[in-house]
């Protein structure tokens, strides 16, 4: 059975290659295996340092950022041209555990129509939202990702566990709302049933609206907690900065609701939109503007 493991990067040298590094250490016995690192025009020495360490990893090389969304599909694309039939999307700033890739494919045979399957995450140590709250001896095991919920409300995830100590209470396996874009192993019949990532996004939620679309064709997305990752929180993210994030973030919660959310809750966006434009920040009225004049993927910021 052929994998592909899809990371894209930008300007992330030193987490891209710690990475790599710990995927050399999968176990992945009879299956063919082939990592794609799909480079945003990084300006670091990203791809020089992954050609001259890593040889057998196959990188594309954009011109431009093209964001998390476009990249990843670049990627898949790729895959999919090559005939793998599982492709894993996996954060750039992630360290995974030999066996995570083995127990995320059994994970299909749980049931029927399982099209994406999700690790168990944790933040790596260090990396903590609360670092003071924890023990030595608990770092490693706090929470990330231990299954992923949608407030309708809000317009937002949820990530179940986040924060918590592991102590063996999300060890079940179960059917989730959504799978977190920092990993998840997706069937190829799903991009060849509902697309790719939607690349008005450019980056945040276009995980969710991937996995909403999913699900609304019949694709159950399980989570599975045998499968084991860390991530640096926000190591991706460095050179993101609360701009960024208040830009992206308004913006697409208006595409999101828009796309899927209730009428009622579509009506309350607007009213916020509307507090945004007059009463926002310089960059949530941009992303307001933005949306309404249909200026999506890396939009004005």
């Amino acid at each position: 059975m052929k994998i592909s493991i899809v990371i894209v990067n930008y300007n992330r040298e030193k987490v891209i290659l710690s990475c790599l590094k710990s995927l050399e250490k999968v176990r992945c016995k009879g299956h063919n295996l082939t990592t794609v690192v799909v480079d945003n025009a990084s300006t670091d020495k990203s791809v020089e340092l992954i050609e001259k360490y890593f040889p057998g990893v196959k990188i594309i090389k954009n011109k431009e950022n093209l964001g998390f969304s476009q990249g990843n599909n670049l990627g898949i694309k790729y895959a999919l041209e090559n005939y793998s039939e599982y492709i894993l999307l996996l954060n750039n700033d992630t360290l995974v555990e030999p066996g995570f890739l083995i127990n995320l494919l059994e994970s299909f045979q749980i049931a029927r129509n399982i099209g994406i399957v999700a690790p168990k995450i944790y933040f790596a140590p260090g990396f903590e939202y609360h670092q003071n709250r924890y023990k030595v001896n608990q770092k490693g095991k706090v929470i990330w990702y231990a299954g992923g919920k949608l407030d309708w409300k809000n317009i937002a995830g949820v990530h179940e566990g986040l924060d918590e100590v592991d102590k063996g209470q999300f060890n079940q396996s179960k059917e989730v709302e959504y799978a977190s874009g920092c990993c998840m192993l997706i069937k190829r019949e799903v991009f060849e049933q509902i697309g790719f990532f939607d690349n008005r996004y450019f980056l945040y939620l276009e995980d969710i609206d991937f996995c909403i679309r999913a699900k609304k064709n019949k694709f159950k997305i399980f989570f599975q907690p045998k499968a084991i990752i860390w991530h640096k929180n926000l190591g991706t993210d460095k050179y993101t900065t609360r701009s960024r994030q208040a830009y992206y973030y308004t913006r697409n919660r208006l595409i999101f609701g828009f796309s899927h959310a209730p009428l009622r809750t579509k009506i309350a966006l607007i009213r916020e939109s509307l507090k945004f434009l007059f009463g926002g920040n310089f960059w949530q009225k941009k992303a307001v503007q933005d949306f309404y004049s249909g200026k999506f993927a890396k939009g004005s910021f």
